[in-house]
């Protein structure tokens, strides 16, 4: 197991950005960020995937697996760049396809960081012998943190996806209707997309004991600890410029908050990092 991928996943807006760059100053990852994002293809996948949240099973596999497949393999579909949406999109795209082959040449070990695989999960570990690392985060940490960035979701992502509906969240089938049907406030689909998330999640983790799951407020609260234990745990290289990066990259004292433009900075204070929900809900919007 130790040269096999990696996958960072969970709930998004639960520090699946910080675990994966962080895992990534490690000399042997080579780091693929969120192939599976609808909102920034084309990117590491050569095809693109009909929804946010795509769920991948036995059953429709054959659509996606070569695709994915190249992605854990570092190969970047150089066929993309034609279909880049701007010029900076496209030298995006060609650093990555350049990176990618540097990736390949030193034999790095594939790190994916992608929250929106997560329902696909389970059939990326058991069909690329991938080790999981799986991010909870406080629900009320989570809605703040949607709230903020006013990132609303459309259900119909969900609802429209009956093998995903059939396998994994039908037990909320029927507000997920609802909330495709009609708008909602944004604390209430936060509250929904949480615990329809953390519902899977919660499948994995009876069925998958072996799967790495970390609350983000633990790493957190001591990350030289956690990371230590995950660098272990992954069989990762750990030395004095990982663990000075790690420092770095968590006492940051002078951001406690991450700007909204930058929503995926991994540079904070992470303690006080825990507590911004406290300052951003309402007592009725905690309830």
């Amino acid at each position: 197991m130790a040269s096999s991928p990696i996958l960072v996943t969970g709930s998004h807006r639960s520090g699946t950005t910080w675990i994966g760059r962080v895992l990534a100053f490690s000399p042997n990852v080579g780091y693929v960020h969120e192939p599976f994002n609808v909102h920034d293809w084309p990117n590491w996948l050569s095809v693109r995937l009909p929804n946010v949240f795509t769920y991948i099973c036995d059953e429709n596999s054959h659509l996606y697996e070569h695709s994915v497949g190249d992605a854990l393999r570092f190969r970047y579909p150089i066929q993309n760049i034609a279909s880049a949406q701007n010029l900076q999109h496209g030298a995006d795209m060609v650093a990555q396809y350049q990176r990618s082959l540097w990736y390949r040449l030193r034999q790095k070990r594939p790190l994916v960081k992608d929250p929106i695989a997560i329902m696909s999960a389970e059939w990326i570990a058991r069909r690329f012998d991938v080790q999981a690392v799986v991010m909870i985060r406080h629900p009320a940490a989570f809605a703040s943190s949607i709230k903020r960035l006013g990132w609303g979701f459309d259900f119909r992502n969900w609802r429209d996806q009956p093998l995903l509906l059939r396998d994994l969240i039908g037990a909320y089938e029927e507000p997920i209707r609802e909330f495709a049907e009609r708008p909602h406030d944004i604390i209430d689909q936060a509250i929904l997309m949480w615990n329809v998330i953390h519902h899977v999640i919660e499948g994995y983790r009876k069925g998958h004991p072996y799967w790495i799951f970390l609350r983000h407020e633990d790493v957190c609260e001591e990350p030289l600890k956690r990371f230590g234990d995950l660098y272990e745990r992954l069989d990762l290289t750990w030395d004095r410029v990982v663990e000075e990066a790690i420092v770095r990259h968590s006492t940051d004292e002078t951001k406690k908050e991450v700007p909204t433009f930058l929503p995926t900075t991994v540079i904070r204070d992470s303690r006080a990092a825990r507590w911004t929900w406290t300052r951003r809900l309402t007592q009725e919007e905690r309830d």
